[in-house]
């Protein structure tokens, strides 16, 4: 019988430094039977039982030194067998726990781990071999957020446990091909790891390394993962390294006492990680690795950011508030971490990112550790989320007065590598759907909705949608229910608003301006941002190469303008690429059909102009036609970077520090 677990991996976990923990905790079959691997320092005894034994506490694990590490080996436990561990605590009680390290569990409500190896062979070694490109900066980012459980549900009766949840490989064959041909490039994933009530949506987890069995086998996963590969479709998965349901099955008080926890979230009465105990690191470190390495995710959305770097997170009692040795709020210990997270990801699995889900103004979320920052590749943009949805949802007559909540974003678009997110959160629990956001009328919702989705599109930044948004579903996300995808077979409105959503996609697929400078302001430049009087801004979106700029203009009034005078760059001819409006989106058909001539008329700043048709409550999007000669490409040559209203351009702050961030 070989070993499990040497001494230098034991030195290495408790050192808070073993990414590989998963390949020597757990329950491993090997040697005609199975080895288990459990943490439980303090115990003074720790059993395994299961199906195999009939349930008897018989199959004694035995310490490893003052490791705090216990471990066993039984000829009689077979692949496919369920198992518990029962801890005899140093206070004289009885535990009865599921494995940490688990990589199959049984199906809830039942909490048991299985042994289980997972055995899958991948056709994407091609893909992994190009993420660190398709990743990195200057590429299409555009996220279909899903919750397995509810994108699509068959009618259930319930007899057979599966609540009417597609499986995994039902969702790999219709899934992933719906992500590819509404045109999104990347599909991101509600945690999909084991919890025991559906509700939390997967964020309050009792089985870190085990995908959850609601919708099949570990294997099943990884071919949903592959097809999306395959397909062209990277794969964030959603993790919560920042606490733990406390389920009493679960690392809640795992010896007796304080364990894997610190102590307990205020609000959400959960544990929180303890990140200064160094096991716990590793747990954690070997966590996020498993994921990138085993399942070949391209990015990790982490939950709750927030919580995990302010001591004082959902303390509100001054009495209460703890302060750290520089006498502020920042818990260093998980600080820490994400620096150990972020050098192991990048060391390990080059191009594969991290996505924090950070609410406050934390500073540097996407700079390099070295350079003082957290190390990760991309923030969740909250402060836009905010400001767009509070604008949107305005009645019209109060747009004019708050234009900054439109244009304000632009002030730090840069600070961070940002994604802009309409996500699950923001359609739950009374807040609304998307489309119940919009003021007005039936038509005028669904035109705002249009507008609003452009915005998105053409705002610098990654993009995300939750699933639902592009069918303009009214009803709130329900993880019970599936989305409403009758919608578009009976109703033109929604059926439109589809086709708008795909077509959209598709032009920010195709336009290089959307994405291809997208973290500097060498790709964007105001062309107008205080006409608030008539609620209209307009900017370019710039690519590298001149001929590739896009003009954007919103108009989110509800009156048309049939000449409205916008400020160029260059003469030439220009000439509609998208406009909200189209009668085929379901638009009023205010359109630009002809070639529109720039004239040597000085606008907002610039030395030329042209006059064109907005719509109402809607926006177009232009091009200027490619020059002929070297000459006239000199003629009309335009300087990129930030732009005042003369349209000279200003300094940028902070040029130095941006370009010394993580992309």
């Amino acid at each position: 019988m070989g070993k499990i677990i040497d001494e230098d991996q034991i030195y290495l976990f408790n050192e808070g430094r073993y990414f590989y923990a998963y390949r020597s905790f757990g329950s491993h079959v090997a040697d005609g039977g199975v080895h288990f691997t459990v943490w439980v320092p303090g115990a003074r005894k720790v059993r395994v039982y299961g199906n195999f034994n009939d349930w008897r506490w018989d199959h004694e694990l035995k310490p490893v030194g003052n490791s705090g590490i216990w471990t066993g080996f039984f000829t009689d436990v077979h692949e496919g067998d369920i198992y518990k561990y029962i801890i005899e605590t140093d206070n004289g009680k009885t535990l009865e726990k599921s494995d940490p390290f688990a990589f199959y569990s049984e199906m809830r409500p039942s909490t048991a781990s299985i042994v289980h190896t997972a055995k899958y062979e991948w056709s994407d070694s091609d893909w992994m071999k190009g993420r660190a490109v398709r990743e990195g900066s200057g590429r299409p980012k555009n996220i279909y957020e899903v919750h397995l459980g509810s994108w699509k549900r068959h009618d259930a009766s319930g007899t057979d446990g599966k609540d009417g949840f597609y499986t995994y490989s039902e969702l790999a064959a219709e899934l992933v091909d719906y992500v590819k041909e509404m045109g999104y490039t990347h599909m991101e994933i509600l945690p999909v790891m084991e919890h025991p009530l559906d509700a939390s949506w997967g964020y309050q987890v009792t089985g870190f390394y085990s995908p959850t069995s609601r919708y099949g086998k570990p294997e099943d996963l990884m071919h949903l993962i592959d097809c999306a590969h395959q397909s062209g479709i990277s794969v964030i998965l959603d993790w919560v390294p920042g606490h733990f349901c406390y389920d009493s099955h679960g690392l809640a008080l795992f010896n007796g006492h304080y364990l894997y926890e610190k102590d307990m979230h205020p609000n959400w009465g959960t544990g929180k990680f303890d990140f200064g105990r160094p096991e716990v690191r590793s747990f954690l470190l070997s966590n996020a690795n498993y994921w990138f390495g085993e399942f070949h995710a391209d990015a990790m959305r982490v939950d709750g950011v927030s919580s995990m770097l302010y001591l004082n997170f959902g303390i509100d009692d001054p009495k209460q508030k703890k302060f750290n040795k520089y006498g502020d709020e920042g818990n260093l210990e998980a600080i820490e971490f994400l620096h150990e997270l972020s050098d192991m990801v990048g060391s390990i699995h080059p191009g594969a990112c991290l996505i924090a889900e950070e609410s406050t103004a934390w500073p540097l979320v996407t700079y390099p550790p070295k350079n003082g920052g957290l190390g990760f590749n991309y923030k969740w943009d909250m402060g836009w989320m905010h400001d767009t949805l509070n604008y949107f949802s305005m009645d019209f007559p109060y747009r004019p007065g708050n234009h900054n909540l439109l244009t304000f974003s632009m002030m730090y678009a840069y600070s961070e590598n940002f994604v802009l997110p309409f996500s699950h959160d923001e359609i739950v629990h009374g807040k609304a759907s998307l489309i119940g956001k919009m003021p007005g009328d039936y038509w005028r919702k669904f035109a705002g909705l249009r507008l609003l989705m452009l915005y998105q599109m053409t705002h610098p930044g990654a993009k995300l949608n939750f699933m639902g948004n592009e069918l303009a579903q009214w009803t709130e996300w329900h993880e019970y229910e599936s989305v409403e995808w009758f919608l578009i077979d009976q109703f033109e409105a929604h059926r439109k608003h589809h086709d708008f959503v795909k077509a959209l996609n598709k032009l920010y697929l195709n336009e290089k301006a959307l994405w291809e400078v997208d973290h500097s302001w060498e790709g964007f430049s105001w062309i107008d941002a205080n006409n608030g009087a008539q609620c209209v801004a307009s900017y370019i979106r710039m690519g590298r190469n001149d001929e590739d700029n896009v003009y954007v203009v919103l108009n989110c009034e509800v009156n048309p303008y049939e000449e409205y005078r916008i400020g160029v760059d260059s003469l030439g001819t220009y000439y509609e690429i998208f406009n909200t409006d189209s009668e085929k989106f379901g638009g009023s058909g205010v359109v630009n059909t002809g070639m529109i001539e720039a004239e040597e008329v000085p606008y907002h700043g610039r030395d030329y102009s042209i006059v064109l048709r907005i719509p109402p409550l809607g926006a177009t999007v232009l091009k200027r036609k490619k020059r002929k000669d070297a000459k006239e490409l000199q003629k009309g040559s335009v300087q990129k970077g930030l732009r005042g209203r003369n349209g000279k351009p200003v300094l940028k702050a902070a040029e130095e520090l941006h370009n010394k961030r993580k992309v």
